[in-house]
């Protein structure tokens, strides 16, 4: 057994004195679900939920039966369009589609068509709630084999042709007469000559009278053709047509292309939103992991503490040694850097030397005062004694030559960091 969910479709049919609204599907059937009163399908309340089918009733369109000389059914339109024009039919482009063409019957060089023209509908002609489909009543009523069929429509007599069970052709009448009148039946014996010119021979085996057996009669009916005699039954359930017709007024279209507008812009505006609550949660993920960062970084620097502070005790007393135990603080180092700036072969001679890291005091002497003014213009050049301000004044001369005593000081180093 099939789990396949069936769709409910509602079938809005003109009926003897009103609409009808039948509901069902095309596998379970359709029964009716009310008989109206009202002509006027956009007064129609209380339809059934469900996708909804509008049976345009006959007067609503013109048949046009007709035999062409082709079987490819992709030039059918073009052909019936041509046809059409011929009789003075021509339908309005801009008002929708609303012609179509069904099949009759085909050999192999000709094929005999229904074509049909809808009527621009009118104001009250549709449904409030929009249509999925429209077709027309008559190819919603199975008419079986050869036959006539005849019924009421809002009142008024329609008939219908149908040849191996497919509509040939479909007339609406001005008649309201209780039962088929001589009027009647001879606007029947037109249309059967009229399809006789189109090349489309049509005898037809029954004549079907669809109506309450209690009201109507075959009346005038009655002998008029050579079939057997007229079936009078209640009107059949309807069916849902097949092939699907392709007729869409073109409200019905302008209000499908504004829907399909709608929810196109819906969609944009919800993948824009939907784009925007994904910024949005990305966003805030990235916050929660920060603050989970944030937090998880905290808990590690207080179990980190107690070794911060013994390193930063280890850097305060490095700073403090420093002096003493870096190589551009040792004296002999810093020595050495002086004697590097005596100038070779000049005689220069340093007797004394008081050096640290923060202060120095040099004295020395040299037979030309040339030799001292060198050592001098050295020591306040050499980048390896930049961190010291010297006091240099000029020397003395002495019974051994000129003397001088030079003095530095560190600005970087305090008085505490001495050595």
């Amino acid at each position: 057994m099939s789990n396949k969910k069936t769709s409910e479709i509602n079938l809005l049919i003109p009926g003897e004195v009103g609409w009808e609204i039948w509901h069902g599907s095309p596998e379970k059937g359709f029964s009716l679900k009310e008989a109206t009163q009202v002509t006027h399908a956009s007064e129609l309340d209380h339809i059934p939920s469900g996708d909804i089918t509008l049976l345009f009733p006959v007067k609503s369109i013109t048949a046009i039966p007709m035999r062409v000389a082709s079987t490819d059914e992709a030039l059918f339109e073009d052909l019936a369009g041509l046809h059409a024009e011929r009789l003075g039919l021509r339908p309005d482009p801009m008002a929708g589609q609303l012609t179509d063409q069904f099949v009759i019957s085909q050999d192999p060089e000709n094929t005999a068509l229904l074509s049909v023209l809808l009527r621009v509908p009118e104001d009250g002609d549709l449904p409030a709630r929009g249509p999925k489909e429209f077709d027309v009543s008559a190819r919603a009523l199975p008419i079986d084999g050869d036959s006539i069929a005849l019924w009421k429509e809002f009142g008024r007599w329609v008939f219908a042709f149908s040849y191996q069970g497919k509509l040939v052709y479909c007339q609406a009448t001005s008649f309201t007469s209780a039962s088929p009148e001589e009027e009647l039946i001879r606007d029947i014996r037109l249309a059967l000559i009229q399809l006789s010119l189109q090349g489309i021979e049509l005898e037809p085996k029954e004549i079907r009278l669809w109506g309450n057996p209690e009201v109507v009669s075959a009346g005038a009916l009655t002998g008029a053709f050579s079939a057997s005699e007229v079936q009078i039954s209640p009107r059949p359930t309807p069916h849902l047509p097949t092939p699907a017709s392709k007729l869409l007024p073109a409200d019905v279209r302008a209000a499908r292309r504004e829907a399909k507008r709608r929810q196109n812009i819906q969609l944009a505006v919800g993948a824009v939103a939907l784009v925007y609550l994904c910024l949005i949660g990305w966003y805030a993920y990235g916050l929660w992991s920060d603050l989970s960062d944030t937090k998880r970084l905290t808990a590690l620097a207080k179990e980190a503490e107690p070794e911060g502070k013994l390193y930063e005790d280890y850097v305060t007393r490095w700073d403090e040694l420093a002096p003493a135990i870096e190589v551009q603080n040792i004296p002999v180092d810093i020595l050495n850097r002086i004697a590097n700036c005596a100038p070779a072969n000049s005689g220069l001679k340093l007797r004394s030397a008081d050096i640290s890291a923060a202060e120095i005091k040099i004295t020395g002497e040299a037979q030309q005062p040339a030799a001292i003014n060198q050592f001098n213009l050295a020591l306040h050049k050499s980048n390896d004694l930049a961190n010291f301000e010297w006091q240099t004044p000029e020397p003395n001369q002495s019974n051994r030559g000129w003397e001088f005593t030079y003095t530095a000081t560190n600005p970087a180093m305090t008085p505490n960091t001495q050595p």
